[in-house]
């Protein structure tokens, strides 16, 4: 696949991990929102709501499962900086076409291969949570753990990709391009 190809599938993977994080980038407003109005109730009326409560934890959850994969695509992710920070391009290139090939890839493949059954037998009796007022969402919620696998192993590829057209010399902006 010539690298101008590769680039623009890297670039559309990017784009709608970016799209996904936007997006859920709301669900901490809506957890602050939440939360002050579980505060507001408790300590205020003397009220207290499961539904509100558990609806802090799915917010957090969507939040965080499916921003993880653009976090990495931001480079905000945790990194162990010792060699990375002063490495020249190619030696970041390869660092990151390791991580990606080494330890991103195949932890995520376990992830949704492990997860799926998990999730499917949640599906299977539409899973609710063991409260009583609880939210009957707990499949959905369960349903973020193979979504944050694939968007991860999404990223993954992509900064794969970005790292072989770095080694090849056919990085944008770079001489070979």
């Amino acid at each position: 696949m010539p690298s101008a190809r590769l680039a623009a599938v890297a670039a559309g993977i990017e784009r709608l991990i970016a799209a996904i994080g936007r997006t859920v980038m709301w669900c901490l407003l809506a957890m602050v929102a939440l939360q002050v109005t579980v505060v507001l109730m408790r300590y205020v009326f003397g009220l207290g709501s499961i539904w509100l409560s558990e609806a802090i934890v799915y917010a957090h959850a969507t939040l965080f499962m499916s921003a993880a994969a653009w976090t990495l695509a931001q480079g905000r992710h945790v990194r162990v900086d010792v060699f990375y920070a002063d490495a020249s391009p190619r030696a970041r290139a390869l660092i990151d076409l390791a991580g990606a090939v080494l330890l991103l890839l195949p932890f995520v493949t376990v992830l949704a291969w492990v997860s799926i059954p998990y999730v499917a037998r949640s599906w299977a009796i539409l899973e609710r949570s063991p409260e009583a007022s609880g939210l009957p969402l707990v499949f959905l919620l369960k349903t973020l753990i193979p979504a944050f696998a694939i968007l991860l192993c999404l990223q993954g590829i992509a900064q794969a990709i970005r790292a072989l057209l770095v080694l090849a010399g056919r990085a944008p902006g770079e001489a070979g391009h």
